[in-house]
């Protein structure tokens, strides 16, 4: 039987990256997934996802997703954006946007369907490693993960043990959000190098590698584990800031 065999799983944020890594896996497991975006659905997105057109940011949104979902057993907060600035040159609209899909947009879904989720339901909020120790060039974004980490573990505290909440911290997962990350180094192209270097996975990740951890944090296999942070990153954070590969 796979792991998610007969359950319900909404995965926002869910059309591409990481969150479309997720849905994929929780399909390849036997959940029913629902994914949730801005704007139609894609054209290219496959039959067997349902698709709900919703801003996470927006709580009449999401008080309308919200109310038709009933026995959800899985949400996987993914959605977000970045934005690659220091904190003054960081705008009033910036703040607005950034902050609204990954610090509110966390809260107002949370809210709105931990009273929904059945019992023993399990939360996967998508934090970062940029929440623990801060990337340069990505001030509100750093914030906006710091945030999730600490929401997860006020809602495991408070609503275990209805729901169970985790968050995964990904590392350097190769999608778009990585590849604008690098662009605003001196030299993008050093920069990935070096990234690579202090890896001692030998590589930067995949959005396989972040659902790979998010279905077992989905499945019952976990159901002792709520309120942690599980950084998947490769083993970057694990060494000292020195470059490994200059003493080899």
């Amino acid at each position: 039987m796979a792991m998610l065999e007969n359950n319900t799983a909404l995965v926002t944020g869910g059309r591409q990256g990481i969150g479309r890594g997720i849905a994929d896996r929780f399909a390849a497991e036997g959940a029913r997934v629902t994914i949730t975006g801005r704007g139609a659905r894609p054209d290219d997105l496959p039959a067997h996802f349902a698709w709900a057109s919703s801003d996470v940011s927006d709580p009449r949104a999401v008080a309308e997703l919200a109310a038709g979902i009933e026995g959800l057993d899985i949400l996987v907060n993914n959605a977000g954006i970045q934005v690659e600035k220091t904190i003054t040159e960081t705008s009033d609209v910036d703040w607005d946007e950034l902050m609204g899909a990954n610090a509110k947009g966390v809260f107002l879904m949370c809210r709105a369907l931990i009273p929904r989720m059945s019992h023993g339901g399990s939360i996967i909020n998508i934090g970062s490693i940029s929440g623990q120790t801060a990337d340069p060039g990505l001030a509100l974004y750093n914030a906006s993960k710091a945030f999730v980490h600490g929401l997860t573990r006020s809602i495991a505290v408070d609503h275990g043990p209805a729901v169970r909440c985790n968050a995964i911290c990904p590392g350097w997962i190769m999608t778009g959000m990585v590849d604008a990350a690098f662009a605003v180094a001196d030299n993008p192209e050093a920069a990935k190098t070096d990234a690579l270097a202090r890896h001692p996975a030998g590589r930067l990740g995949q959005p396989s590698d972040i659902a790979a951890m998010a279905a077992w944090l989905a499945s019952d296999q976990s159901s002792f584990t709520t309120g942690q942070l599980f950084t998947v990153d490769g083993g970057l954070t694990a060494s000292s800031p020195l470059n490994p590969g200059l003493f080899r």
